[in-house]
């Protein structure tokens, strides 16, 4: 009986010190949070109704007030790029301004004080639909690399495509190459462990994004590398949604495959490699120095020399930045379309200040039109993304289901002109919680291309109208809700 008295006496003391830690993590995340006024009210009800559980819960998976400390190295590696900004701006400045290019010159001030990269007017870029001309494009210029590679990806497979992409990986190491390739560790899960011990022997430097097993009580591991970047030589460079594996040629089980990725070539290339060394010293906790001997090498690309006429910036932004990037992007994107805005997105999970965009775009007489998967790969967020069409559908947006296969692909083209095309999915988790990367394009090539490919997809899929969300049955509600509650954490 005594036995019992103390356990439950201990057992009620442990229980007041997690109600008044939950009381204190409540008045945390009034005044510290940066997250939406949702997402801060979804945890307080957590909190309170979950008081022991939701307490550990909210520690390990919800609080971000964290990352202005464990991101404070990141940042300020990030800020090395500032004295670059100047120059950018001197770039655009010196662009003789005509009635076609206005608007973009305009797009890329803004996304230059936002926090984009220099501006480059000197690129052949390269525009890939579909994974099998991407993948014979990148080996085969992993497999001309004679001086580096440095490639980092959100997921590498463990299947046909990856092993052709590590023998050449490795035989490139074995030759002197210097080859460097970064994987998140969530998404290294499945990966080729074998091949990358082969990798490393031959001499290859392999590093995993925030180790899981590291950041296994910590809200780090809500921080994913979601991008997928790829530079050989200093002169060639890879931006896309495209991971390495099978299923990004259609060969998984979600069957046809449609994403988007560009290749570089030309000075935007520069701030692709910089992106992926700052990600590499943050990862590595070595950072590439300025007067390194082998910057020349990293960084050889002749701005005297003319590759072509495509003009882009890059756009990153992850927790380490105060206002993400990416998510200004899409609204400045958004809010420029005057004609037509075609997107592209595996999740509709939009922010409130993009969402409004989207509406007040709709409203204003724009040609609104978004493609989104007809079967899911998460069917949380895949009922969330029925949620926000519903919204979108009541203000004129057209929401178009891809029953090809499945549409992977992150891309928003306004006016058949200004292009985004990267990791960046149109939902929270990348708005928020993970490091992404997308390639701005000015261009009316690209973007009539890519315009095109959309009124092409159009055909693989089927209309979703507001009659159709109306005419949804009591248990599809009933999912809706759900995840009307829980939206905040897709």
């Amino acid at each position: 009986m005594n036995i019992t008295m103390s356990f439950l006496d201990i057992f009620g003391n442990f229980t007041a010190v997690v109600l008044w830690l939950s009381a204190l993590m409540i008045l945390l995340m009034i005044f510290l949070e940066r997250a939406e006024p949702r997402t801060i009210a979804m945890w307080i009800a957590v909190l309170l109704f979950l008081p022991v559980v939701g307490f550990f819960i909210y520690l390990c998976f919800g609080q971000t007030f964290y990352q202005r400390r464990q991101f404070a190295i990141k940042n300020v590696t990030d800020q090395d790029l500032a004295h670059f900004k100047a120059e950018a701006l001197e770039e655009i400045n010196k662009e003789r301004v005509t009635a076609e290019n206005e608007e973009g010159l305009r797009f890329a001030r803004a996304m230059l004080e936002a926090g984009g990269s220099i501006y480059s007017n000197n690129n052949d870029i390269r525009l890939y639909t579909l994974g099998e001309p991407f993948f014979k494009d990148l080996l085969e210029d992993l497999s001309k690399a004679e001086k580096f590679i440095n490639a980092e990806y959100y997921i590498v497979r463990n299947d046909e495509v990856t092993n052709k992409f590590m023998d050449i990986l490795i035989e490139k190491a074995k030759s002197g190459v210097e080859v460097r390739l970064m994987v998140d560790a969530v998404g290294f899960k499945l990966g080729p462990k074998g091949r990358i011990k082969e990798f490393k022997k031959a001499g290859g430097q392999f590093k995993l994004f925030h180790r899981a097993i590291t950041v296994l009580l910590s809200p780090r591991k809500q921080n994913r590398n979601h991008r997928k970047l790829a530079v050989i030589d200093g002169t060639i460079g890879y931006v896309s949604g495209f991971n390495i594996g099978d299923e990004y040629l259609g060969k998984g089980e979600m069957g046809y495959w449609r994403d988007t990725g560009v290749r570089v070539e030309g000075t935007g290339v520069i701030p692709i490699n910089t992106r992926f060394f700052m990600d590499w010293g943050y990862a590595t906790k070595k950072k590439l120095d300025a007067n390194d001997d082998k910057i020349d090498m990293y960084f050889p690309i002749d701005k005297d020399i003319h590759y072509g006429d495509g003009v882009m910036q890059l756009i990153s932004g992850g927790p380490d930045t105060k206002n993400n990037p990416i998510e200004l992007q899409y609204i400045k994107l958004i809010n420029s379309a005057k004609s037509t805005l075609c997107i592209h997105t595996p999740y509709l999970v939009p922010s409130r200040e993009v969402q409004k965009a989207l509406i007040i775009s709709a409203c204003s007489g724009v040609d609104v039109n978004i493609i989104m998967p007809d079967v899911p790969d998460h069917l949380f967020v895949f009922w969330v993304s029925i949620l926000n069409a519903g919204e979108l559908l009541e203000h004129g947006v057209r929401i178009f289901r891809y029953k090809k296969g499945f549409v992977h692909s992150k891309t928003l083209v306004a006016d058949r002109e200004f292009c985004s095309v990267g990791s960046a999915n149109l939902d929270q988790r990348s708005m928020r919680l993970n490091f992404e990367t997308n390639a701005m394009i000015y261009s009316k090539e690209i973007g009539r291309r890519m315009h095109d490919a959309f009124l092409e997809d159009l055909e693989g899929c089927r209309e979703y109208t507001l009659e159709d969300y109306r005419k949804l049955t009591k248990w599809e509600h009933f999912k809706i809700s759900i995840a009307r509650l829980f939206s905040p954490l897709a």
